[in-house]
């Protein structure tokens, strides 16, 4: 994880661009790419912003913004399949050891640690028994103890309507399992410092 918050660095990804001004990341990458919103690339090929360039975009667009200062310490993983979450779990443990990161294989024990964990980011699959991440991102953003906590929804279940309907739900994004690490990490607002690059089940 970058030691340095968002409020400080010059280059912002998609990811936190899209955190700064509400919008979900493909909006940001729908702007960038209609030269609306200036962005550079990466030698690795990923697209950054300059943070004047987006104050500039915002001021532009009449949007109010604030930098989030606070960084991503706490996570909980939502997954009924064991070993997927298993594997995310091993994942952020190695990118960043200072990194809390918690499990909850089904929805309902989500809701009771949601509740004592109180975690930055909830990563949250979709199709679950019982209760399924739908229901479980509607009940984390009904709360106002718990409505602030950032949910990112993944799925192997990848449609415009399973999308639609956790966007609605309050959900940050919705991404496709498989999914690439560094699009995860990004995402989510951790800094990979492997150079490898594998696919997530």
């Amino acid at each position: 994880m970058s030691g340095t918050s968002t409020s400080q660095r010059t280059y912002l990804s998609p990811a936190e661009v899209a955190r700064i001004l509400m919008v979900s990341p493909a909006t940001i990458r729908l702007w960038a790419s209609k030269g609306d919103l200036g962005a550079v690339s990466t030698p690795g090929g990923h697209r950054r912003f300059m943070r004047r360039e987006v104050e500039r975009f915002a001021r532009d667009k009449n949007i109010q913004i604030q930098f989030p200062t606070d960084s991503v310490s706490r996570l909980l993983i939502v997954d009924d399949d064991v070993q997927v979450a298993s594997y995310l779990s091993r994942l952020f443990a190695r990118v960043d050891s200072k990194l809390e990161c918690m499990v909850a294989n089904n929805g309902y024990n989500a809701g009771r640690i949601v509740q004592s964990f109180q975690p930055n980011v909830v990563l949250l699959d979709l199709m679950m028994p019982g209760l399924n991440g739908f229901d479980v991102c509607e009940q984390i953003k009904s709360e106002p103890t718990t409505q602030a906590i950032r949910v990112i929804a993944m799925t192997g279940f990848y449609t415009d309507e399973n999308v639609r309907r956790v966007l609605e739900a309050g959900a940050e994004c919705c991404l496709a399992k498989p999914f690439d690490q560094d699009e995860l990490l990004e995402t989510i607002g951790v800094q990979r410092q492997q150079s490898a690059r594998t696919r997530v089940k």
